[in-house]
């Protein structure tokens, strides 16, 4: 059972599951940095989801399909940012507001255009193209690891250290940080925290219509309703967990994926679905009941240290 479970199969599986979480988070990581707690993400990524079907069935093309939900998500983050910026509204009823109408969006545009419920698939949807490295073929657990993924997952970890050299090599993602912790400096500097936000929040649709269009056309080829299954809230728990800093996310998303892709593993052994299904979103739980522990014991040491000095 042991080897059925942890071998290279789990982690291959782990490395498809964590991408959309990664994705997801590295966006939201951005619109934490400037300020903003963007609830939004889930049905940011459920909109992706569903237009990188539709691009990819009337246009017969994938790329295609990332395109239109990557516009649709850029869209989606405008309207969040107009709304929590310029309008000064709560930023947690928007995005709640953002994942409730994508749920019952996705739900009427599937029944409209394609006429069915539930669940849509079709020849017609044209997958993303996987990559093989013929030169990895013969060295196992690297031919597991680096071949036969889709585009999005190269791009992921590409993007995880573009993120960084960003938020911490250049000037620009030093302004994106000083909006959300000190945007009365900025302003004064001569740079608009206002369009840092609006940056911020433009990036993060997009990066979760990637997201979605991964779920929808590289892990599967089809839409489901409310496919992304709480990933926006899985996500924004690897942005907490990894200190919104992009290799701590990084890594905290793997280890959703990990859990995500180990509850599937164990279907195969005989595990009630009801049960392993369970599995990601209580590794989540604990993992923030852990973050919310280190608060709580670093702000207990910051009192005691205050109380020595007075």
């Amino acid at each position: 059972m042991f080897k059925e479970l942890f071998n290279l199969a789990l982690l291959q599986h782990t490395i498809r599951t964590a991408t959309p979480l990664i994705l997801a988070a590295l966006g939201g990581l951005l619109t934490q940095q400037a300020g903003i707690l963007n609830i939004g993400m889930e049905g940011m990524i459920l909109l992706g989801a569903f237009f990188g079907v539709v691009g990819s069935y009337f246009f017969g093309s994938s790329l295609a399909g990332v395109v239109l939900a990557a516009s649709i998500g850029a869209l989606v983050g405008l309207l969040f940012a107009f709304f929590v910026i310029d309008l000064k509204s709560d930023e947690f009823v928007i995005g709640i507001a953002i994942n409730i109408l994508a749920g019952g969006l996705t739900v009427f545009l599937l029944r409209s255009i394609f006429g069915v419920k539930g669940a849509f698939s079709s020849p017609k949807i044209i997958s993303l193209p996987r990559l093989n490295f013929s030169f990895l073929d013969n060295i196992t657990i690297l031919d597991t690891i680096f071949n036969n993924h889709t585009v999005f997952i190269y791009i992921s970890w590409i993007l995880v250290i573009l993120a960084y050299i960003y938020l911490y090599k250049t000037p620009y993602g030093f302004w994106l940080r000083a909006s959300g912790e000190y945007p009365k400096a900025l302003e004064t500097a001569g740079i608009s925290p206002k369009k840092m936000k609006y940056i911020s929040s433009i990036a993060c649709g997009i990066l979760c219509g990637f997201s979605g269009v991964h779920l929808s056309l590289g892990y599967l080829t089809l839409f489901t309703e409310n496919m992304s299954a709480n990933r926006g809230f899985i996500a924004l728990a690897a942005i907490i967990f990894g200190k919104a800093n992009p290799i701590g996310t990084f890594f905290a998303a793997l280890l959703f994926g990990f859990f995500d892709a180990l509850g599937t593993r164990l279907q195969v052994v005989g595990i009630p679905s009801q049960f392993t299904q369970m599995i990601p979103y209580l590794a989540t739980v604990f993992a923030l009941l852990i973050v919310t522990k280190r608060q709580l014991a670093k702000a207990n040491k910051n009192r005691e240290v205050k109380g020595i000095e007075n």
